[in-house]
């Protein structure tokens, strides 16, 4: 079948043509000899969400009919390539699946006893272990490593707050085994005081980074290092404040505090000139499906909806080696009614989503 895209063609950033085309599964910019069906819209490359984690629910791993409801939903709501940011169920099985987003997996998160959410990552008795396991994750994933480099240490009481998981010493170890492996390395951040160590190492992405000053916004856009701000996520800080705010009162002040100020630090990022990604943190606590409301956060916080969009689609496609609306590209795409680079709101209602040249959805 010959599938005709018509309209507005985004192909990347200022780059825009009236017409493309899918033959198969790929995308030519030469109209074919015969056309089946016509779409009309405004067409982008299929979205990501950077930050999603399919195979996981409040509770801890799910079997596989709900991870693969999971994915479902992802797609329908436009997202085409996901980036697992950790998962504690062995999801290979979705590359098999042509009905699902394409899926880069980060393997397992890597945490410490007690210093995670149950149930969610690989526990390391020792700390010393952490190069070892991520040379592990590095070969059970798709190039990419996920470590948690801070959570609340309980074990302090009424001290209890935000702390490193990790030595310097082990989080450059680590670094340097996952790189030799080929893999990139992202690590969730809430606290300022895991992040100098997390930089010095080499670390490749920070997802959330709510712990970061000024001055190391200002680094990390030096270093060019890319940052998932996980809008939804920190919006459910006050909340969390307020569940722990009677025996770890200095924790529930921190979170509090970060969760107050993430508009300000999103926008104070963006105008640094730090590479920003699109992530929902989708299947811990939040809904998967949801990257129209993450876009929706990131343009509340001060970011142009035309530069969300571009991180949501083609800019972060090319960061992870994928290709855009392109001459033999794969045909992923999605088609809306509007132009959501003008109102991001348009990405809640995609009138076409189209994933390895197969239509999936129409309005």
């Amino acid at each position: 079948m010959a599938l005709e895209l018509r309209g507005t063609v985004v192909l990347g950033d200022e780059r825009e043509t009236d017409r493309a085309w899918v033959l198969g599964d790929r995308i030519t910019l030469e109209r074919p000899a015969h056309v089946d069906h016509v779409i009309e819209g405004v067409v982008l490359p299929g979205l990501v969400d950077v930050h999603c984690h399919v195979g996981l629910a409040a509770d801890g791993p799910v079997d596989r009919p709900t991870a693969r409801a999971q994915a479902l939903v992802d797609r329908d709501s436009g997202v085409l390539l996901v980036r697992d940011a950790g998962s504690p169920s062995d999801t290979a099985w979705v590359h098999d699946d042509a009905d699902l987003p394409r899926l880069l997996r980060a393997g397992h998160h890597l945490a410490r006893p007690k210093r995670y959410l149950r149930h969610y990552g690989r526990e390391l008795d020792s700390p010393d272990e952490l190069a070892g396991a991520m040379a592990q994750e590095a070969a059970r994933g798709d190039g990419w490593v996920k470590i948690v480099a801070d959570w609340i240490d309980r074990d302090l009481g009424a001290d209890g707050d935000l702390r490193p998981l990790w030595t310097d010493t082990q989080l450059a170890q680590g670094m340097a085994a996952a790189h030799a492996a080929g893999a990139r390395v992202t690590a969730h951040a809430f606290s300022t005081e895991a992040l100098p160590g997390l930089l010095a190492a080499g670390i490749d992405c920070i997802e959330h980074g709510t712990g970061l000053t000024p001055e190391l916004i200002d680094e990390v856009a030096r270093r060019g290092i890319p940052v998932t701000p996980t809008l939804l996520q920190i919006s459910q800080f006050d909340q969390i404040a307020a569940q722990g705010e009677a025996k770890f009162p200095l924790f529930a002040a921190r979170m509090r505090h970060l969760y107050e100020r993430r508009y300000t630090q999103v926008r104070e990022m963006f105008d640094a000139g730090v590479r920003l990604l699109v992530g929902t943190d989708a299947g811990g606590t939040i809904e998967h499906g949801q990257i129209a409301a993450e876009c929706a956060e990131l343009v509340r916080a001060g970011v142009p909806a035309r530069e969300v969009v571009a991180a949501a689609s083609w800019r972060t496609r090319e960061y992870l080696g994928f290709a855009s609306i392109a001459e033999g590209a794969p045909a992923d795409v999605v088609v809306y009614g509007t132009d959501p680079r003008e109102d991001v709101r348009a990405l809640g209602a995609p009138s076409a989503v189209v994933l390895r040249g197969a239509v999936h959805t129409r309005a």
